[in-house]
């Protein structure tokens, strides 16, 4: 099982918030290379391995260069992610566009800095050819529906996900691109997310390479990739196990050698598209408790709030809680975890056992690291919190800035109130 640990001790929290006032997120660097390094090693024997990291995970150019320099590329789906990887130094082929219901404008810039542009209906391939024309190299997102049991809370059943081309458009939709022209394809799904699983991404693997002996059988078209999307998930439960990456990168070489060496489609370049596995165990929303409330139940108010980490609240999810120099305490007492929003579903955690909470200690969520910080918005006229970031020799950078009202009020006009 997996055990919460803090990658910093209470003292060094204090010294941190002395500098940077909290609500913040921070993220460790040291623990993100070296998990990054783990993907990579786990798929080594594959032909040119590439993990497009997903962008919308922790869109902060400072974690997409260090990523880059573990050899990442870069998964968008909008233009603000393209313009985001660009900055970064990301660019051409290393940049995979994933998006759906499309604007015109973002696949301009797609075309631009060179990116595959990974089509996600049968439709699309004429607005594309019309606003920016067809690239050299395409790809399909492929939805199996009803081919592929199970999905969860998140994408739902891949039939009723709004995703993808089905088998049959799928077909069509590479026959339709050869006939104009293109040499050069890829091919994509994404069927599953935060899932522990890894006999599924097994399963995935090899539904893909079957579909890439097909496509090859009928139409004469050898897929040059394969990205087998993200969805690798996290023990955000203490009781829960990570993923054994070496056990899904031999299950998908096994597959691959019965599947795609043995028919002749070797060398067949595989991908992934993996944020919140990178990323999301290795941050932390740091928080100071506010007030105490004691009504029917017993309440733990922060200054952090549902802005800050949208998971709980939205999905029911369990972030796990450390209160720093209470670690050895009896866990006792039971909590909600609320933030200030005007909503009751502003919680953090419901009914949660934890050691006696006084105001002003400091209270860490874990597994922010991805869709936390990512996820804020502005309800309530909430500002979004600043991030940070560990470095390897125990200083902390600010990489972005918390918000201030006066960024809230920037875009509204009051000179004719």
């Amino acid at each position: 099982m997996s055990k919460k640990k803090l990658p910093f001790s209470k003292d060094f929290l204090i010294e941190i918030i002395s500098k940077f006032p909290t609500p913040f997120h921070i993220y460790d660097e040291k623990s993100i290379r070296e998990n990054a390094r783990k993907l990579l090693q786990a798929f080594a024997w594959a032909p040119e391995f590439k993990e497009y990291f997903a962008v919308k995970a922790t869109p902060n150019p400072h974690i997409i260069k260090i990523l880059k320099e573990e050899g990442f590329g870069a998964d968008c789906s909008s233009l603000a992610e393209l313009i985001m990887a660009d900055k970064a130094g990301i660019y051409g082929e290393n940049i995979m566009f994933s998006s759906n219901n499309t604007p015109a404008s973002e696949y301009k810039v797609a075309r631009e800095l060179g990116a595959i542009i990974n089509l996600d209906d049968i439709s699309h391939i004429e607005y594309l050819a019309k606003h920016a024309g067809i690239p050299d190299i395409i790809s399909f997102r492929y939805n199996p529906g009803p081919l592929r049991e199970g999905g969860n809370t998140i994408i739902g059943k891949p039939e009723e996900a709004k995703y993808g081309l089905t088998h049959e458009q799928i077909i069509d939709a590479f026959r339709l691109m050869r006939d104009k022209g293109v040499k050069r394809f890829g091919l994509h799904t994404m069927v599953i997310s935060n899932e522990l699983d890894p006999n599924y991404f097994i399963e995935t693997a090899n539904m893909m390479f079957d579909l890439v002996v097909e496509i090859y059988r009928d139409l004469g078209i050898r897929i040059e990739f394969v990205n087998f999307g993200g969805g690798i998930g996290i023990p955000y439960n203490p009781g829960e196990e990570a993923v054994d990456l070496n056990y899904v990168g031999q299950g998908v070489k096994d597959a691959y050698e019965r599947k795609i060496t043995a028919g002749g489609l070797h060398p067949l370049k595989l991908a992934l598209e993996s944020g919140r596995m990178i990323t999301g165990p290795y941050g932390y929303l740091v928080s100071k408790v506010l007030h105490k409330k004691e009504t029917y139940k017993n309440y733990v108010g922060l200054d952090a709030c549902m802005v800050d980490l949208m998971r709980p609240g939205m999905y029911g999810a369990y972030h796990h809680i450390t209160v720093p120099g209470k670690e050895d305490m009896s866990h006792d007492h039971t909590y909600d975890v609320t933030g200030s929003l005007c909503e009751n579903i502003d919680k953090f955690a419901v009914d949660r056992k934890l050691p006696k909470i006084d105001i002003g200690d400091i209270v860490v969520i874990h597994d922010t690291g991805a869709h936390g910080h990512a996820m804020g918005f502005n309800y309530n006229g909430k500002l979004r919190s600043a991030e940070l970031l560990l470095r390897p020799d125990g200083t902390v950078k600010l990489i972005r800035r918390a918000e201030t009202i006066d960024d809230y009020f920037s875009t509204l006009d009051f000179s004719d109130l």
